[in-house]
């Protein structure tokens, strides 16, 4: 089967699986987007999601988490992890939107990648979800699935990223990002699938008889 082929039969299956795609990450506004996905750097989602309601109640804008001190952001945010190193990126940031862009999220990936804390695959997070610009976060999920589904060659996030741009329609990457993630995470995991488990692993490689060893 041919990638091409592949990459169609993978996109209408997860269409059909996940008709709905919802974000993840609870939030109100883009700035809380923001600093959810920055918080589940190296976290997941449902511990982001038990810290951010405490989070947003004091620091629901960039104008009050620029008030905030960086040690009650600190106190918070601790369970995520990396907490020294996001808090000071939570305030930084604040104090950026608040004098350069009024307190708004920028729609501009240079802008916010300029940010502290702010990555590419956070930024891609924010213009995809935020303001529904097309953009293809890619995270552990995508990075794997794509090797084991053979749409990449896994060399690294950024070559994933560019192949699944290639190969997949601009109008969906918004949704199927999501898809991967979900499937990932639900049938494709990192231990219960090797390449040769869940339906689309079986669907697309019926002859596949070794495990896939994917790169990270």
């Amino acid at each position: 089967m041919k990638k091409k082929d592949r990459a169609e039969r993978i996109l209408n299956y997860l269409e059909k699986l996940y008709p709905e795609t919802p974000i993840p990450l609870n939030h109100k506004n883009n700035f809380q987007l923001l600093i959810a996905v920055l918080l589940s750097a190296q976290c997941t989602d449902e511990r982001v999601n038990k810290v951010t309601p405490a989070l947003f109640k004091v620091g629901g804008t960039a104008i009050k988490m620029s008030k905030v001190p960086i040690n009650i952001i600190y106190d918070i945010i601790r369970p995520c992890g990396l907490a020294p190193q996001k808090s000071k990126a939570v305030r930084n940031l604040s104090i950026i939107l608040c004098e350069k862009y009024e307190g708004k999220v920028p729609n501009s990936f240079k802008c916010l990648e300029e940010l502290p804390g702010v990555g590419h695959k956070t930024a891609s997070v924010v213009m995809s979800q935020g303001f529904g610009i097309p953009a293809f976060p890619v995270d552990t999920h995508i990075h794997r699935l794509a090797q084991r589904w053979k749409l990449t060659s896994g060399k690294n996030v950024v070559k994933t990223e560019e192949d699944l741009k290639k190969i997949f329609p601009k109008d969906k990457w918004n949704k199927l990002h999501l898809q991967i993630i979900f499937y990932g995470r639900e049938y494709c995991t990192a231990r219960g699938c090797d390449g040769t488990k869940c339906v689309i692993c079986k669907d697309c490689f019926p002859n596949r008889k070794k495990p896939v060893v994917t790169k990270k």
